[in-house]
């Protein structure tokens, strides 16, 4: 399964638009298989946009593990980190969770939905 998850980074590293979101595509239904290996990626990453798209990943496996990861970015400046944290930590659904929503009051970013890719 390593190969897997390799190749669909390898597919979201490239230049091409459509191969990128090929690669996203190939990991979103199996994210939760892969959270380890995700927070591991996303904590190294440096490209913006791969960045917001491993927080999103990490956000739709509705795994405890990464509640440590969607906390930290909760209160991030970058509002696509933060939008996907906070969706991550409502699909949690955990006690912890919905106390750190709470404390932190209302998110900064629009309520009109996801900031655009």
């Amino acid at each position: 399964m390593a190969g897997f998850f390799d190749r669909a980074m390898k597919l979201m590293r490239k230049h091409d638009p459509q191969t990128q979101e090929d690669g996203f595509a190939m990991l979103q239904p199996v994210a939760s298989e892969f959270v380890t290996e995700l927070i591991a990626a996303f904590e190294v990453e440096t490209d913006h946009g791969l960045k917001g798209w491993l927080l999103e990943l990490i956000a739709s496996a509705g795994s405890e593990e990464a509640f440590p990861v969607l906390a930290r970015e909760l209160t991030s400046e970058d509002e696509s980190l933060s939008y996907w944290a906070a969706s991550g930590l409502t699909k949690l659904n955990s006690k912890a969770a919905r106390t750190l929503l709470w404390e932190n009051g209302p998110p900064a970013w629009p309520s009109v939905g996801p900031p655009t890719r």
